[in-house]
């Protein structure tokens, strides 16, 4: 599975009956409970926020993400918890007197129209403020103070939209705070879309809400309109009263100065199994066409058809007319059933049809493999096999390169025995990982992930234009008898930012 990061291109934490601003601010702090003259909360606070769908909306137009092989495309919403790093910082107090909330429910709902689910859409801005408090407000105020305490740059603090009540300066929410609570408004919580639902045992856990049904909506067209999502308690904890103390959830904004942006995380199926130089019997089998027109890959009109034919030209049983599905871009796959039925070793060919670019029919293309005993794939003796040691290569990607973030890179990896030069492998389990480092913490940026293997190399895809500028790690593992072997570091890259 191959990745794809969406950035959030506009979040505003919204204060309950108040009209401050904090679009800007590093921080989405969400709260509950009582408030007070001091550090005035108001009850509860919401978060708003949008997605920069462009670079995975061209992806998949253009079918480096595609479903034609699978629908098995997700979507998850990720933020970092702000308290994750430490649990020393559990039921304590967060800098401005809020104690960190533990034991509660967060929901993702989707923003509705002016009706809720009919109407027109509301557009919203994400503003200019900082500060969640004004600091030039004197403390007690509320109770008839009148000089501020000390004078504090006021950039920093706005209550021009969006906020509580405005979505923009000439336009308001049709319910202020986006939705009622209690039920009783203009557009209610029992009227929402409620798009995840995430239950905080310490109160310290990252968010991880799946968006898959929402995002593939909108990828194919039966959702429009959308202006963006929010994140909130659930209406029980909003509405509880009687507390003595304010709670708060922190997680990092996309105005973060860390790596810790948040940001909508695809995952997708493109990678390439290819079983041409092991095509065995008594089993499904896959093969490839690649497509290229002047060095890059390309799509064709639409998917081919396959024929599986014996060395005299006749069609194997079951196989004269197999579909074809498009892996990723200029990349097309065949599943081959198990119905063979003759000797080995023997040649076959596979003749792909119905091939045109651009409106251009091309000749069918006919290409060849060896069907082998499903024997071929199994070793047995009367000893163990020890593991083996393995060295890696690198092409596409030079060590400590820099890279501009957009980029993209095809990654190839020979995988040799180690201290040899010339003894390459070509039927491997391998994977990679990819990280950065904060400190002496390693932040996942790709999880373990096969790679792809062809005919004649092992490679990945990495697209640089989703990744924040940092050095990255690239980690290989093997695994050889019974062992998974991590070889680390194996590659280091840094991404820099495209002036």
């Amino acid at each position: 599975m191959s990745i794809l990061r969406s950035y959030i291109d506009k979040n505003n934490t919204i204060v309950s009956n108040s009209f401050v601003n904090t679009g800007r601010n590093p921080v989405i702090e969400l709260n509950f409970g009582a408030s007070d003259l001091v550090v005035p909360n108001y009850g509860y606070s919401r978060l708003l926020f949008n997605l920069d769908l462009s670079l995975l909306e061209q992806n998949v137009a253009t079918g480096v993400i595609s479903t034609g092989c699978t629908s098995a495309m997700t979507h998850t919403l990720k933020m970092t918890n702000t308290s994750s790093f430490d649990n020393e910082l559990l039921n304590s107090f967060m800098s401005n007197e809020r104690r960190r909330a533990t034991s509660f429910d967060l929901i993702l709902f989707r923003i509705p129209k002016t009706s809720g689910t009919t109407g027109t859409s509301q557009y919203w801005d994400e503003g200019v403020g900082y500060d969640y408090n004004d600091f030039n407000v004197a403390k007690n105020s509320g109770g008839g103070g009148s000089a501020p305490l000390t004078y504090v740059d006021s950039r920093a603090f706005s209550t021009r939209p969006s906020n509580w009540y405005q979505t923009t300066t000439i336009n308001d929410w049709s319910q202020p705070g986006v939705y009622s609570n209690t039920n009783s408004g203009n557009v209610n919580f029992s009227g929402l879309t409620i798009v995840a639902r995430q239950h905080f045992e310490l109160g310290n856990e990252d968010l991880n809400m799946d968006m898959s049904n929402e995002i593939n909506s909108i990828l194919n067209g039966t959702l429009t309109g959308v202006t963006g999502w929010g994140v909130a308690y659930l209406p029980q904890i909003e509405n509880i009263t009687g507390l003595t103390e304010s709670y708060s959830v922190a997680f990092f904004s996309r105005h973060t100065q860390t790596f810790y942006q948040p940001y909508l995380l695809t995952n997708y199926d493109d990678i390439v199994k290819d079983d041409r130089n092991q095509f065995l019997k008594s089993q499904i089998n896959k093969l490839y066409l690649y497509v290229y027109q002047n060095g890059d890959l390309v799509n064709l009109d639409s998917t081919p058809f396959v024929r599986i034919e014996d060395r005299n030209g006749n069609a194997v049983s079951g196989m004269a007319t197999l579909s074809t599905c498009l892996k990723t871009k200029g990349i097309y796959e065949v599943t081959v059933p198990n119905g063979f039925t003759g000797a080995t070793p023997c040649q076959y060919y596979d003749v792909w049809s119905g091939l045109t670019i651009n409106g251009q029919g091309i000749s069918n293309v006919t290409n060849q493999f060896v069907l082998q005993e499903y024997k071929a794939g199994i070793q047995i003796g009367s000893v163990s096999k020890d593991p083996q040691i393995y060295g890696f290569n690198f092409y596409g990607i030079l060590q400590n390169e820099q890279i501009l973030n957009s980029d993209i890179r095809k990654v190839g990896v020979t995988i040799k025995k180690a201290y040899t030069a010339q003894q390459m492998l070509l039927d491997v389990s391998a994977f990679y990982r990819v990280y950065v480092k904060e400190g002496t913490t390693e932040v996942q940026v790709q999880d373990w992930t096969p790679l792809s293997r062809t005919p004649n190399e092992y490679f990945f895809m990495f697209d640089m234009r989703d990744k924040i500028p940092n050095q990255y790690y690239v980690d290989i593992q093997v695994n050889t008898s019974g062992e998974k072997d991590t070889y680390k570091k194996q590659l280091t890259f840094n991404i820099v930012n495209t002036k």
